[in-house]
């Protein structure tokens, strides 16, 4: 087990990054957050264009799970969603958070104003870049997506592969961001989305240059699922491709694959919304010399497959 001093700064977005912090948080670590600033649906995409506020919606998710309490009522609280009236789709801890931003002035000090009200003490949580941007990409067949939500929900052909995404405006990286990596002890890139929750911070002006200087271990956690639009017909070794495509080769240290197949039934669900299992090959001559290569169980009992936090604790603690 880790010392207090030590600092693990988690990479990503969405749910995915949600589940590592839920994983570590009771560790004997301090952690930092770094969030992609591409998201532009529902909630966050509606505030984004009203109030001219960075998106809310994956900074609001790791506020609550770094929070002390994610279980009392002021977490919850920040996670309702209304269903009805005029507040129809929004999310309250967005609605929030954009209010703490008028009150205060400052994107990130409404950050800190919320990290104080859900008590939040060995964590924070970072905007991988301060500037408003848009994510785009370009698909095989060279057309063009515009938008987080377009490429995350694809009204085009999903299994169309994605060639490239960038940013636009080109974006530099917030300053807080560099400073984490740099002192960390060990870096988390992952798990969720590949192309609009992970492979975004990479896209910010200096995040994957800190990366690679960094003295920290390096560790990609894969997901469980391929995703329609993003990651379909992936199997393990594909995401890490992609993922070296903006970080460099040579710049992970080890990668956790799940070598645990969840039951035929639940896979068929799964199957209908064109979800399939990833599968954990990977050919070790045709990846990095260096790189462990770790297959374990990770998936938790239940209908839905997602990852069991405590094995994904052990696992990425194994590797420190």
């Amino acid at each position: 087990m880790m010392s207090k001093e030590k600092r693990i700064v988690v990479i990503g977005g969405g749910t995915g990054t949600y589940t590592v912090l839920s994983a570590l948080k009771k560790s004997s670590v301090y952690l930092s957050a770094i969030v992609s600033m591409a998201d532009d649906g529902g909630s966050t995409g509606i505030l984004r264009e009203e109030f001219g506020i960075l998106p809310t919606g994956d900074v609001r998710r790791a506020l609550i799970a770094l929070s002390k309490h994610p279980d009392e009522l002021l977490a919850k609280l920040f996670n309702y969603r209304f269903r009805e009236g005029g507040l129809d789709g929004h999310n309250l801890g967005n609605l929030i958070i954009t209010a703490l931003e008028r009150i205060c002035g400052d994107f990130e000090k409404a950050l800190v104003e919320a990290s104080r009200l859900l008590a939040v003490e060995n964590g924070e949580v970072i905007p991988v870049t301060l500037s408003s941007v848009r994510l785009l990409a370009e698909l095989e067949n060279g057309s063009v997506i515009k938008g987080e939500t377009n490429i995350d929900i694809p009204k085009h052909d999903g299994e169309l592969a994605i060639k490239r995404v960038w940013l636009e405006p080109d974006a530099r990286a917030n300053h807080k961001a560099l400073k984490a990596i740099k002192q960390a002890d060990l870096i988390v890139i992952g798990p969720g989305d590949l192309y609009t929750s992970v492979l975004p911070n990479l896209l910010a002006r200096g995040i994957s240059e800190a990366i690679e200087q960094s003295k920290a271990k390096k560790i990609f956690i894969c997901n469980l699922m391929t995703k329609y639009g993003e990651t379909h017909g992936f199997v393990a070794k594909d995401f890490v491709s992609a993922l070296e495509n903006y970080l460099g080769e040579e710049v992970l240290d080890a990668v956790i694959f799940n070598n645990q197949k969840p039951p035929e039934a639940v896979l068929k669900r799964y199957r209908q919304e064109r979800a399939f299992f990833v599968d954990p090959f990977f050919d070790k001559a045709a990846g990095l010399k260096k790189l462990k290569v770790v297959k374990t169980g990770l998936i938790r009992k239940g209908e839905l497959i997602r990852h069991d936090h405590q094995k994904l604790a052990e696992a990425i603690l194994k590797l420190v």
